[in-house]
């Protein structure tokens, strides 16, 4: 269920926690199999982590978003973004859960973590779950093809059924590409980016599509693939045009702990310290979300 990582198989991960640097403060990458145990107590979460100075999140393990290195260090875009914003709440560390994509929200509202930092789109649906922060970024998508691009895709209206797709289970790509009219038929659902990226280049499939950030972060760590990512695209559905932007998710009943981090986010934001957090894992200020954009709208469908 839960893939390998340089840390050990997933049987030796549910037997105990592994500690690993987060920078100046300490991290703790759990086994997915240890989120069983639920929310410690009914202490209000912004109090909780506050006294103890551990916020628990999720990541899934995709790069740039949220990821454990090579070294056994846990980072991304999302997990240095929380914290950078959490520290500026007094809470210095942070526990790091690795489950799929897909389970990233059963995991949040079982309240085995505080938050979900793993790039995740704000949509209508995840917002009937949970909460979301602002916006923390915006970033299109694209598909990841053979060289050359023979069969012209440049959006999802090129996708027809002699189109083989690959998409991320659970991620806001399959979401738009059913909304676009793909037929399911020729949809394949992988549970990680990796073996979504490597269905394309064994062939398994003809594209793949994610935001163009993790396709370019992907052929940058594999440059012998003789594949390319196309340029981004824009995703309308229902004569609107989608505002792809991500942000972190919280439980519904967690406002206060809400507010203080969009409270913390957007100062990141408005001082060049996000971008300074951000920028290693391929984000640039074209990616801050425009001003205005707000998580109501997005949540509502009408941003």
């Amino acid at each position: 269920m839960y893939r390998r990582s340089r840390l050990g198989s997933p049987a030796m991960l549910t037997r105990r926690r592994l500690l690993v640097a987060l920078g100046a403060t300490g991290a703790t990458l759990l086994a997915a199999g240890a989120a069983g145990c639920g929310r410690p107590d009914d202490t209000p979460t912004l109090q909780r982590i506050r006294d103890s100075g551990v916020a628990r999140v999720a990541i899934a393990g995709e790069q740039p978003y949220g990821f454990s290195d090579a070294s056994g260090h846990v980072t991304g875009e999302s997990p240095e973004v929380a914290r950078l914003v959490l520290q500026a709440m007094g809470v210095d560390g942070i526990e790091a859960v690795q489950v799929p994509f897909d389970r990233l929200l059963d995991t949040l509202v079982a309240g085995n973590v505080d938050l979900v930092a793993a790039g995740m789109t704000i949509s209508p649906d995840r917002c009937a779950r949970v909460a979301f922060s602002r916006p923390d970024f915006v970033a299109q998508p694209a598909f990841l093809v053979r060289r050359g691009n023979p069969l012209g895709l440049r959006s999802f209206a090129d996708v027809r059924r002699r189109v083989r797709l690959g998409v991320l289970g659970g991620s806001a790509e399959q979401s738009w590409a059913k909304a676009s009219g793909v037929p399911d038929d020729v949809v394949t659902a992988f549970d990680g980016q990796s073996t979504l990226v490597r269905a394309v280049a064994d062939e398994h499939v003809d594209a793949a599509v994610l935001t163009r950030i993790s396709l370019l972060d992907e052929l940058r760590r594999n440059p012998g693939w003789r594949l390319e990512v196309t340029r981004p695209f824009r995703v309308t559905i229902d004569g609107r045009e989608v505002v792809p932007a991500g942000g972190f998710a919280f439980r519904r009943e967690d406002a206060d702990l809400v507010a203080a981090f969009d409270d913390g986010l957007a100062a990141a934001q408005a001082s060049g310290e996000w971008l300074r957090v951000a920028s290693p894992f391929g984000f640039g200020a074209v990616n801050l979300p425009p001003e205005g954009l707000t998580t109501a709208a997005l949540c509502a469908g009408t941003a």
